[in-house]
C-alpha cells in the first residue's frame, strides 16, 4: 500500500503503530506540489535531537514531513514525537497530528517513507543505514559514516545500487568558511601546498560505577546492537535524565573511536576537500595515542599522526584545538568553526577559475534539496566513507604502534594481515546487514 492511501486508511486501524490522521498537500500552501515526502527520524537523542529540528523546519520549505520517530530509548522517542506533533500544530495549524513512535528501526521502515535521519551511536551507523537504502530510502546519516571501513564500503554500494541519496553529517562542508578555505586552496592561492596541518580536541575525564538492570524503557539488547554483550552501566551509555548531556559511549572503544573520529570525521574531511582527494586518500598513515587508564572510558587522549599522499604531501595531525591549516609556498590559510584566517585576507576576495559549488541554505536543506532534484549533496556517500577511512586509519596504527601501507584504490593494508583484519569486526546475531 502506498503512502497517501495508507495515511488516508490509517483512521480505520484499530492496532499497530500510529499515524499522522491526514496529509493533504494543501498543508503546505496553494502552491504546494502534488505529493509530499515523508521522513522518520532514528535516534532521537543529543544529535538526533538537533538533526529533527533542522529537518522540521528546513521540511516546510521541500514539502518534506516527520511522520514517525524511532530510538532505543523509548522515554526519548517520546519526547520527539511530542516535539513533532507540538511543531506541525504551531507552524501548520494542525491539531491531530500524530507521529508514529517506534523502538526498531526495521519496524518504523515498513512504512513507506521517502527518507530518514539517522543519528545513532557510530557501532549503530551501518545496519539502519544500510537496511534504509535497501528500503529505498534517502539518508541524512550523522558522521563518522560508520564505525568500520569494511561497513563503509558494503553502505557505498548499497546507495549506488539502490539509487537512494545519502548526505554525511559533516555540516562544515556546508559552511562558507570552510567552503572559501578549501577553494582558495584548490585554485592555487597559497601557492604550492607543502604539507597541511590537522588539529582535533582531546577527551578527558573518567567513568565509573556498577551495573545494574537497564531501565524499562532502554532496548539495551538493540542498543548494544552488533557489539558483543556488556553489563550495563548507565555512565557507558547515555544519561538517563537528559539528552543534553555528552553522552558516555563517546569514550568506550567498541562504540567510539574517539576523538579521531569524533572531529576527526569533521576536520579530516576538510583536509580531504582542500587536497581534492574526495574519492582517494593517503598512502600511508603512521600514528601514536595516548591510553591511559580511566576506569570505563579507554579510547586515546593525546595523538600525533603523519599521513603521506602518492603526490608526496604530507598531512600532519595532533591534539590541539580543531581546525586545519593549510601550509603552501605563498602562505597560509587555517580555518576553523571559529575562525578563517590567512597570511593575506584578501585572498578570499579574489576570483577564482574553479569555484566550489555554493548553496543557500544549511546541510539539512542542502539533503532535502538533492532529494527533490535527484543530485547527490555536498557531502555524499562515498565522501563521508573515504575522510572517515583517513579517520580508521589513523586509529588502527595507533593501536598497532607502526606505520601503516594503504591501498587508496583497493582500500587495505599492503603487506599487512593483522592491519586488514581491523578493517572490520564480527557483528554479533542477529544484529547485521545484508548489503
Amino acid at each position: 500500500m502506498k503512502r497517501r492511501q495508507l495515511i488516508k486508511n490509517s483512521v480505520l486501524w484499530g492496532t499497530g503503530a500510529s499515524l499522522p490522521l491526514y496529509l493533504p498537500a494543501t498543508i503546505f500552501g496553494a502552491n504546494a506540489p502534488s505529493s509530499y515526502r515523508s521522513f522518520g527520524c532514528i535516534g532521537t537523542g543529543r544529535m538526533g535531537s538537533g538533526d529533527m529540528k533542522n529537518l522540521l523546519s528546513d521540511g516546510l520549505k521541500y514539502i518534506a514531513v516527520v511522520v514517525a520517530v524511532c530510538d532505543v530509548d523509548l522515554n526519548r522517542a517520546k519526547i520527539a514525537a511530542q516535539k513533532v506533533n507540538k511543531f506541525y500544530k504551531e507552524t501548520l495549524k494542525k491539531e491531530n497530528w500524530n507521529c508514529s513512535i517506534f523502538q526498531d528501526h526495521r519496524e518504523m521502515l515498513t512504512l513507506d517513507l521517502d527518507g530518514v535521519t539517522i543519528s545513532t551511536p557510530d557501532h549503530n551507523h551501518a545496519i539502519p543505514a544500510i537496511d534504509s537504502a535497501n528500503r529505498g530510502c534517502d539518508i541524512y546519516l550523522q558522521k563518522p559514516l560508520t564505525y568500520s571501513i569494511d561497513e563503509g564500503q558494503d553502505l557505498v554500494k548499497a546507495v549506488r545500487r539502490n539509487k537512494v541519496i545519502l548526505q554525511t553529517g559533516s555540516q562544515q562542508r556546508s559552511s562558507g568558511k570552510f567552503r572559501l578555505a578549501c577553494q582558495a586552496v584548490r585554485n592555487g592561492l597559497i601557492g604550492k601546498l607543502k604539507k597541511v596541518e590537522v588539529t582535533l580536541s582531546s577527551d578527558k575525564g573518567t567513568a565509573a560505577g556498577a551495573p545494574t538492570p537497564p531501565p524499562a524503557n532502554l532496548n539495551y539488547d538493540m542498543w548494544m546492537g552488533p557489539t558483543a554483550e556488556t553489563p550495563y552501566i548507565e555512565s557507558c551509555v547515555h544519561p538517563q535524565g537528559s539528552t543534553d548531556s555528552r553522552p558516555g559511549w563517546l569514550q568506550i572503544e567498541k562504540y567510539c573511536r574517539g576523538m579521531i573520529t569524533g572531529w576527526g570525521a569533521h576536520m579530516y574531511d576538510i583536509a580531504q576537500w582542500g587536497l581534492d582527494q574526495d574519492d582517494s586518500g593517503p598512502v600511508s598513515v603512521d600514528a601514536r595515542g595516548e591510553f591511559p587508564k580511566r576506569g570505563y572510558f579507554n579510547v586515546h587522549t593525546k595523538y600525533k599522526g603523519t599521513a603521506e599522499y602518492s603526490n608526496g604531501l604530507v598531512l600532519e595531525s595532533h591534539t590541539g584545538s580543531s581546525g586545519v591549516k593549510f601550509h603552501g609556498e605563498d602562505g597560509w590559510i587555517y580555518v576553523s568553526r571559529r575562525s578563517l584566517n590567512a597570511h593575506d585576507r584578501n585572498i578570499f576576495k579574489e576570483n577564482v577559475s574553479n569555484p566550489l559549488p555554493t548553496f543557500k541554505g544549511g546541510h539539512m536543506a542542502n539533503f532535502l534539496d538533492a532529494c527533490q532534484k535527484r543530485i547527490d549533496p555536498v557531502c555524499p556517500v562515498e565522501v563521508g566513507h573515504r575522510s572517515n577511512s583517513v579517520c580508521v586509519m589513523h586509529h588502527i596504527s595507533m593501536k598497532l604502534q607502526r606505520k601503516l601501507k594503504w591501498d587508496p584504490v583497493n582500500e587495505h593494508f599492503l603487506g599487512d594481515d593483522e592491519a586488514n583484519a581491523m578493517l572490520g569486526y564480527s557483528h554479533r546475531s542477529p544484529y547485521n546487514y545484508k548489503s
